[in-house]
Formats: C-alpha cells, structure tokens, sequence
C-alpha cells in the first residue's frame, strides 16, 4: 500500500461519502494502491455507515478535537504515506498525484497552498481571506523561518514516520500549525504545491470558530517561540530602560521642548526590570522546552547553560545587591547631609531608584540561577524490561561466538 488518505470526521454525512467516492476512484485511475481512513470523532447522523459503504475503513476516536481525530486516523493508517484533507467537498483530493510524487522524492511533508491554487467565491469568509489566515502564515513565517504561504491548508500529505517522530500533542485546530512548526525547526524538507479551495457542500456551519481557533493558532506560535515571546521585547525594554536610566541618573534630559525628569527615571527602572524578567523567561523557557522534548535542541543556549552556572549567578546577583546597597548606604549620608531633614526629590531620587533596581534585579537574577539549576537536573533512566532483555540477548550472542571461534581453533589443532 502507498498512500492512505485520512479524513476527521464529526457528522458529515452531507459531503463524507462524495470525499470517499471521489478518492477511491481517483486511486483507480492512478494507480495507486491506497486506503481512505475516516478518523470519526462521535458522530451520530450515521457518517460512519456512510464513509464505510463508499469504501473508507472507519476508525473511532473517542477524544474530541480536530488535532485528536487526526492523530488517530495517521496511527491508523497502514500506508507509509499520509494525505489529510477535511471530507466537507471543499478539497479536490485527485490533485494528491504532485503531493505522492514529492513523497517519493524525499519530502517530508507537501503543504497546500490555496492563495495560490486557488479559492473560489464564497468558499472562505473575507476575515479569513485578507486577516486571519494571512496575518498567522506571516507570524509563523517571522518566527520560525519557514517558508510555508498557507499554514492552514487542510490538504497536505506526509511521511508518516517523519510525522510521528515530531510527537505533535495539540488536540484542536492549532494542530494544523504544530505540525508545520515543528516539521520546520526539525530541518524537515517540506515543500508546498498549488491546491484550490471550494465552497464545502454542507448546510450547517462549519466547526471551526473564528475568533476562538484563531486565538488558539496564535497562542501556539507565541508559546513555541520565547525568542519572540521574551527575549526580543526584554532586550528591547532592557536597552531603552538601560540608557534612559543612565543618562536620567546623572541630571534632567532635554528633547525638543520636552524635559525628562526623576519621574521618567522610575519609568525607566520598570522597564529595566521588566526587560530583565523577561529576557530571563527567554531562557529558563527554552531550556524546560529542550528539556521535555517540545523544542529541539538549541546549541546556542545549552552553551550558556553550561556556562551559567549557580556560582556565576549566586557572584553576580551578590554584586549586583552590593552595588544596591551601597547606593543606599550613598542615600542615608546624603540625608544625613542634610541634618535627616526634607530632600529634594530630583537629587535623592536620583540614588535611591538606581540603588532599588540594582537590588530587585540581584533577587531576579539568584532566583533565576537556582531555578535554571533545577532545570539542569537530569532524570534517571532506568532501563526498561526491554533494554534489559535486549542486553541480555547481546551478552549470550557475545558468549556463543567466542564458544564457536573456540571450537573452530581446537579442531584446527
């Protein structure tokens, strides 16, 4: 068998057996030794009977999502490769001939590209068109430097195992951008062919909900990448709160007509914190991430885990606090200059808040160190009843050989 084509389902029972008809007979007409695997996720409108009938293998899938149910119908499926595509009529699924070809070639995944196949009138709401589906192609374009124009084209196909190997886990629609994202930060070879997009042939309403799966896709992306998350944002909030501080703490700042003060100079403490936390968030995410196995391994921040160690960290938030503390020392002697009696704001200020900031930030980066430390712990891997019996096996075909050149060797003498 070469292909199987994979359909979630949740009471189709409008368009389900038109989808399988029409992918059965283009197998005939191609050639093709393939399959129509219909992942039903509950239906009661009797789309299982149908789907079967028409020549589909029907696969349960008692948990609920368009994620699960598709997870389910590629574990089922018996071809090494996998095509996916909604069963609403909306895709032409005897246009998979390019997508098999470029799986026979060595791709790993061949996505869909309706914008530039083709979408006909009415068959995707105008938000969807011109906003949503553009808007998160282009985050997860920026984000992760794929190159996929349509991250959400429900018709794509793939290597199975490849697939598998990437352990996607999200149960709703956002599965459709966790695939691409991971396929592409594994250094995939995912390519992407010309698909057009019809009006599906159902009555009803579709299941995806606009606001809440889009949401979810973009919650995605932004989780999957802390670079973008944390780490650009506190760089940026780190540098402006850097050099405002600075030049604030030594007197008042002209622009223009406009002149920034003590009150600017808290501002930019805050931001300098906050730059700080979240530059911090950055890495502490992305080595939990490496850890259990979301995010493949970044050489970049394993070397400076390994060189941040807790002793750094415990050295340099203690200097930190000694430079806090030394400011306040430097405020109480400024009172004390003035017989502990009323300061001006815009000299004292200008000691106190550097010194304050100086002290959070040594707390952030001790906390930081110890929890980065827990991070590193590793677990221990206890061998499986299999990696035992597997040694095992090793240590008797190891025996059995030596017992064999042995009894070569004596009837040689």
């Amino acid at each position: 068998m070469e292909l199987s084509v994979v359909m979630p389902c949740l009471n189709e029972a409008e368009t389900v057996e038109t989808c399988v008809r029409k992918t059965v007979a283009f197998f005939e007409e191609a050639g093709i030794d393939g399959e129509v695997v219909v992942a039903d996720n509950g239906s009661t409108d009797g789309s299982q009977k149908l789907a079967k009938d028409a020549g589909a293998r029907v696969v349960p899938v008692s948990d609920k999502g368009y994620g699960n149910a598709l997870m389910g119908g590629i574990r089922a499926a018996r071809a090494p490769y996998v095509a996916m595509g909604d069963c609403d009529d909306s895709y032409d699924f005897a246009t998979l001939g390019p997508f098999l070809d470029d799986l026979k070639d060595g791709a790993d995944l061949i996505m869909g590209n309706r914008f530039q196949g083709g979408i006909e009138p009415g068959a995707m709401p105008r938000l969807h068109r011109y906003l949503g589906n553009p808007v998160l192609s282009f985050v997860g374009r920026l984000f992760f430097g794929s190159k996929i124009g349509d991250f959400h084209c429900g018709l794509r196909a793939f290597n199975k195992e490849s697939i598998l190997r990437l352990g996607l886990q999200t149960g709703g629609m956002e599965f459709a951008s966790e695939m691409v994202v991971k396929a592409t930060l594994a250094k995939y070879d995912i390519r992407e062919r010309p698909t057009t997009l019809a009006k599906d042939g159902r009555s009803r309403p579709p299941h995806l909900n606009t606001w809440r799966d889009g949401w979810r896709h973009l919650r995605f992306l932004m989780l999957y990448s802390p670079r973008w998350l944390f780490l650009i944002p506190g760089l940026f909030l780190m540098t402006l709160g850097l050099v405002s501080g600075v030049a604030l703490s030594l007197g008042q700042v002209k622009v223009g007509g406009l002149r920034f003060d003590v009150d600017t100079l808290v501002g930019a403490s805050a931001m300098l914190v906050i730059g700080f936390q979240a530059v911090i968030f950055a890495l502490l995410t992305k080595v939990y991430a490496m850890e259990e196995g979301f995010l493949p391994r970044d050489p970049r921040v394993e070397r400076l885990h390994r060189f941040w160690t807790l002793e750094k960290g415990l050295i340099f938030g203690g200097l930190l606090a000694v430079g806090g503390l030394s400011g306040l020392v430097a405020s109480l002697i400024h009172w004390q200059g003035h017989n502990f009696g009323q300061l001006n704001p815009q000299d004292s200020l200008r000691i106190v808040v550097p010194s304050a900031t100086a002290l959070v930030m040594s707390m952030q980066a001790v906390f930081a160190s110890l929890f980065a430390s827990i991070l590193g712990i590793r677990r221990r891997q206890h061998p499986s009843i299999e990696g035992v019996a597997e040694a095992a096996a090793g240590v008797v075909e190891t025996a059995a050989g030596q017992v064999e050149a042995e009894r070569k060797t004596g009837v040689e003498a």
